[in-house]
């Protein structure tokens, strides 16, 4: 089932005969507004926003002094929506993802003395600091979005103005092992923290052809807590499905959540099958410019 909500807008909702697709149709109609769609899947509920690329919304991250809910960040910054950024460490609440407000990089992995001390992590330090972001770059009088490498360049004639970091790139290719994410040596499994091909609540951004964005969300069906979401695979080729031609990662399972209009909602759930709220580290803002 597919439940569409166009906010504000005068474009006619989803055809009704895509209820009963497994898979997303990207839509045709022209959207000149926010579009917030619910998917109800075999194994997940995804609840998707395409911000229509323009100038009336932009999508910027915020960064909490420790930790908030999803809720608590979409009503402080007063925004129309929101979804859960980049990683942290739940020990110290230390980002261990890049964020850049304002010009300004607000937080390093580097800074986060667990990490950088981990001998486990060592070996792969030089990958997770170069891990994928969304960017927002300023080009002449345009603004625009794009998922980079942390290293790479920001390109000639573009100043760079807010980014956020995740991983690892889901398209147009996942590149899990390049971003230190996976690690298999002789067909033994030595790494891999976010369970790539395990279902589970994930979060993710993509970017269309036409420069609109897309942030997903994927809740777990509270019937099946141990089996239920989206691979990492699936997840890239969701999106891949609704138009995206470019998609990130954001952190997922406890830490997936989104905010719309209002409502949040959380997608991991317990072993009894109840929701699990976390607060999070850093988050993707949606406002409608004044």
């Amino acid at each position: 089932m597919i439940v569409s909500l166009n906010l504000r807008a005068s474009q006619p909702a989803i055809q009704p005969e895509l209820a009963s697709q497994s898979e997303p149709v990207p839509s045709t109609i022209p959207v000149d507004e926010l579009r917030y769609e619910v998917y109800t899947l075999p194994q997940s509920v995804v609840h998707t926003l395409l911000i229509p690329v323009g100038e009336r919304f932009t999508v910027v991250p915020a960064i909490a002094p420790t930790a908030s809910t999803i809720e608590e960040f979409a009503v402080e910054h007063g925004a129309i929506a929101a979804i859960n950024g980049g990683f942290f460490n739940p020990e110290n609440l230390k980002s261990t993802s890049y964020v850049v407000l304002n010009s300004e990089q607000v937080a390093d992995p580097r800074d986060d003395e667990l990490l950088v001390n981990n001998p486990q992590l060592i070996p792969y330090l030089d990958k997770i600091f170069n891990r994928t972001e969304l960017r927002q770059y300023r080009c002449g009088q345009t603004v625009r979005y794009a998922i980079a490498l942390h290293q790479e360049a920001v390109p000639l004639d573009c100043e760079l103005l807010n980014a956020l970091g995740g991983g690892p790139r889901l398209l147009p290719e996942l590149t899990s092992e390049q971003e230190g994410f996976w690690h298999v040596v002789e067909g033994q499994i030595l790494r891999d923290p976010l369970g790539i091909e395990r279902p589970n609540a994930r979060s993710a951004v993509g970017i269309t052809r036409e420069g609109d964005i897309i942030l997903a969300m994927v809740a777990q069906q509270p019937e099946a807590p141990s089996n239920s979401g989206m691979t990492l695979p699936e997840l890239a080729e969701f999106l891949k499905n609704l138009g995206a031609e470019q998609a990130m990662n954001l952190d997922g399972g406890g830490s997936a959540s989104f905010y719309f209009d209002g409502e949040a909602v959380y997608g991991k759930v317990d072993e009894a099958g109840d929701r699990v709220v976390r607060a999070v580290k850093s988050v993707l803002l949606v406002y409608e410019n004044s």
